[in-house]
């Protein structure tokens, strides 16, 4: 039996398959291969076909597999604009939302700074991510790319005397764009998730 996450994976996956966009693997970021499309999702290889969402050569049907989906459906031509970088309590209509962002995005990777800085080349190599700005402070940084067109940005600063570490996670500027609102605090959650996955690794 499909779990909730499954039905509404299918759900979504039939609303894109039965008026399937005939560019769709450029309004994706991805390449075609057959009747499926894919592309790199939340650190891994992700493949999108009539009837399935596979990670890694397996079929998904979890929140990630859902974020996939909802990706999929909310295509738009736009290409991905980075900056300026947004807070998630600058998005519209999100503060019902802040508190478990905070939590399950940012405070999760706190106990973990300085292993995230010893293998932050892997992650950005898993993330298909690239350095952070150093203009935006911290004593390091990176951008992921969960998704194609949506990048977080990463910022870090490491425990000292004074102050305890902490961890702020900023959206791509035109994030909303590809996602809805509670869909993208989810993507925070999961990529962060992600990193926490590699650092164990």
């Amino acid at each position: 039996m499909a779990s909730n996450y499954g039905k509404i994976i299918n759900e979504n996956l039939s609303r894109l398959f039965s008026q399937l966009p005939d560019d769709l693997e450029d309004l994706l970021g991805g390449e075609r291969r057959g009747d499926h499309f894919c592309f790199r999702a939340f650190g891994e290889e992700c493949c999108i076909g009539p009837d399935k969402i596979a990670l890694s050569g397996k079929p998904v049907e979890d929140p990630r597999g859902l974020l996939v989906s909802l990706y999929a459906i909310n295509t738009s031509p736009d290409p991905i604009q980075l900056e300026p970088l947004r807070s998630f309590k600058d998005l519209p209509g999100s503060m019902p939302y802040q508190g478990a962002f905070r939590a399950n995005s940012e405070q999760v990777l706190v106990p973990h700074t300085l292993a995230i800085q010893e293998k932050q080349e892997r992650i950005k190599e898993s993330f298909d991510g690239q350095d952070g700005d150093r203009g935006l402070g911290g004593d390091f940084g990176f951008v992921l790319n969960p998704l194609p067109k949506i990048a977080l940005c990463y910022i870090f600063y490491l425990p000292d005397d004074e102050f305890p570490a902490s961890a702020t996670c900023l959206f791509s500027a035109n994030a909303l764009s590809f996602m809805p609102l509670d869909g993208l605090a989810d993507v925070a959650e999961y990529t962060s998730r992600g990193i926490l996955r590699l650092i164990r690794a």
